[in-house]
């Protein structure tokens, strides 16, 4: 599947190379040297140098080799072919994609509702699931998501309850 996984910011210094936003969490692999990533406009860019520079990520491409080049390519976004099925390096390894369209259920397996986005918070990841009446925000915690079947597309939720209603 294609999914992005970063963004050209802006040129830095005068050989070519740029800032990225990087958008994934396997930033190693994806901007590795000789990495090949595809663009909308551009075509396939090849990674030709990378470092980081004071926490941010530099990188340079075969082909673009000062800063006046470089900056032809701002906002551009970055994609990379990414199996989302491959196992993760832990067995508590999800994609976004696979958990949106997920129903989740209660323990006594009621339909809570169907799982329509996944938010990346500084915490954790935060489940949020198109209830009957409302949508419902769930860390995705082993405590409060105790199982996750992919191929099922079915999750088993424990949702926070106040007051006897679920919230």
């Amino acid at each position: 599947m294609r999914l992005n996984v970063g963004r050209i910011g802006r040129a830095h210094g005068l050989l070519g190379e740029a800032t990225i936003e990087v958008r994934t969490d396997d930033a190693a692999t994806r901007f590795a040297l000789g990495s090949s990533l595809e663009t909308d406009d551009h075509g396939d860019l090849v990674v030709d140098s990378l470092r980081v520079h004071n926490g941010i990520l530099l990188l340079s491409f075969k082909g673009f080799t000062d800063r006046n080049a470089i900056e032809k390519l701002r906002d551009v976004l970055l994609y990379a072919e990414i199996d989302i099925n491959a196992p993760g390096e832990d067995e508590d390894d999800y994609h976004v994609l696979q958990l949106i369209g997920c129903q989740a259920h209660l323990e006594d397996d009621t339909l809570v509702g169907e799982v329509t986005d996944v938010l990346n918070l500084p915490g954790q990841d935060v489940l949020v699931i198109a209830g009957q009446s409302a949508e419902i925000l769930i860390p995705f915690v082993r405590a409060l998501v105790p199982q996750v079947d992919i191929v099922k597309k079915k999750l088993v939720v424990i949702p926070p309850v106040i007051d006897g209603r679920v919230q």
